[in-house]
């Protein structure tokens, strides 16, 4: 595609990391952000403060050989560590090779990283403090109000690219273009952040090299690592009912609750009602939407066009991929609105698929990894990738530790689950595994190899 402006409205993660891969190519790009600069001032963004970087999200940042500055700030996780409520641990290991790991990394910090990895191409022109107020697709201009000042600045436009998050001015455009409405369903539960901080010589005062998770089976908390030594805890609950945030308002009900089901949790964060009353309660749920773009002039990527849950740590992975496919496109087409659909058309099923799992895998996390049948099926599983580890590769490898295309990983992963159910029915130890039974169940279900990228046929 021959270079020319491009406009982004959203300058969080995918929308920085897009501007570099498009600044890369010899275009110049425009991009507008309502926050203030978050390199100049501390705030928040309403969102998440620890994302879980994986295979998928470094392979985007490799493209544009921002990784090495990324590694700087990560922190590696190699598995689960597991509190249960009477205060014993476990460890559950991510994978069975030492590369299977995932890095704990600040939102802020890599969002800085690649704003400047961005400005640094010299092709890259960020406008803070700018609220989209207008797009006239006639006259190809925007409209934006300085949030400060409250003065209004209108802007040329070639075409836009909404990286614009979960409540998408340009979506919601593209879906009026259309006469459709996107598709938003509301997880019952809600989050909240607390912080472990670290101990008087400024160490991790637990596994940093771990995620903690607390499960409840109707809910549960975590706890990723800080390069400071601290930890940020998010506690997954419902937002009405008996253990739900309508019920803890003050600072007993909140002492009692954590003490009775997170008491070593309880114990580490320090002035835990306050922190409580005063962190504000996140909203979870999904985004799924028929239209993508409009015409050669409107895209989505990243959450403006499918926010998902965040149960399997492949939000910002997910979006990362997004600007993979769209910079191999702009390689391949002459013609915006064939790449466009392009975009769409190789990516949709994909999200779709991942915004399942995500969904499926809060159900893991908050119950199952405690339950001794769930525990077995995972033994077996790495039994299972160790004698076919071209055929059988479980799902939360295929999800975090290669690029199997997300719809295919749902396909397979399906198929397995069926396989552990039939193996693990009536068995109780992994020494009991029918392993000419098992052979025969991955090779009638699991038809394909695994190899690089792709799957392709299998030789048995």
């Amino acid at each position: 595609m021959k270079p020319e402006q491009i406009t982004l409205i959203g300058c969080g993660l995918v929308g920085a990391l897009l501007a570099i891969y498009l600044a890369r190519k010899g275009f110049k790009v425009d991009v507008f952000e309502k926050r203030p600069d978050l390199r100049l001032e501390s705030i928040s963004a309403g969102r998440s403060i620890n994302l879980a970087l994986a295979n998928r999200g470094i392979a985007a940042l490799k493209e544009v050989g921002v990784f090495e500055s990324v590694k700087k700030i990560i922190i590696s996780m190699n598995g689960r560590e597991i509190h249960e409520i009477n205060g014993a641990t476990q460890f559950q290991k991510y994978g069975q090779r030492t590369e299977e790991v995932i890095y704990s990394v600040s939102r802020a910090e890599l969002n800085r990283v690649l704003m400047n990895a961005a400005e640094a191409t010299g092709n890259v022109s960020l406008y803070f403090n700018q609220t989209l107020e207008k797009v006239d697709l006639a006259r190809k201009t925007l409209t934006c109000q300085h949030t400060i000042d409250k003065t209004y600045h209108e802007h040329y436009f070639n075409r836009i690219i909404g990286t614009d998050g979960s409540q998408s001015k340009i979506r919601t455009l593209i879906q009026q273009r259309h006469n459709t409405k996107t598709d938003y369903t509301a997880l019952p539960h809600g989050y909240k952040e607390l912080n472990i901080a670290a101990d008087g010589n400024d160490q991790h005062p637990i596994n940093p090299h771990a995620l903690h998770i607390w499960p409840r089976k109707q809910y549960m908390s975590i706890a990723l690592p800080n390069l400071d030594g601290s930890f940020t805890v998010t506690l997954f609950l419902a937002h009405e009912g008996e253990y739900a945030f309508e019920s803890l308002s003050d600072p007993d009900q909140i002492t009692r609750f954590f003490n009775s089901q997170f008491n070593d949790l309880s114990q580490m964060v320090k002035d835990l009602p306050r922190q409580f009353s005063s962190n504000p309660i996140g909203h979870l749920g999904t985004v799924r939407c028929n239209h993508w773009y409009y015409q050669d002039k409107l895209l989505i990527l990243g959450d403006a066009a499918h926010a998902i849950v965040p149960f399997h740590g492949q939000g910002m992975n997910c979006g990362f991929e997004d600007c993979l496919t769209f910079n191999r496109l702009l390689d391949t087409e002459q013609d915006w609105q064939t790449m466009f659909e392009k975009t769409q058309t190789q990516r949709q099923p994909n999200t779709d698929a991942i915004a399942t799992m995500s969904l499926n895998n809060y159900q893991e996390m908050r119950a199952d990894v405690l339950d001794s049948k769930y525990q077995l099926k995972r033994a077996v599983a790495f039994q299972l990738e160790a004698q076919f580890p071209k055929e059988f590769i479980p799902r939360y490898s295929m999800v975090m530790f290669h690029q199997i295309p997300y719809q295919e990983a749902l396909r397979r992963s399906l198929i397995q689950a069926d396989i552990l159910e039939q193996l693990c029915r009536s068995i109780d130890s992994i020494d009991a595994l029918d392993i000419p039974k098992a052979q025969a169940l991955v090779v009638d279900g699991l038809g394909n190899k695994y190899d690089g990228d792709s799957l392709e046929a299998s030789a048995h």
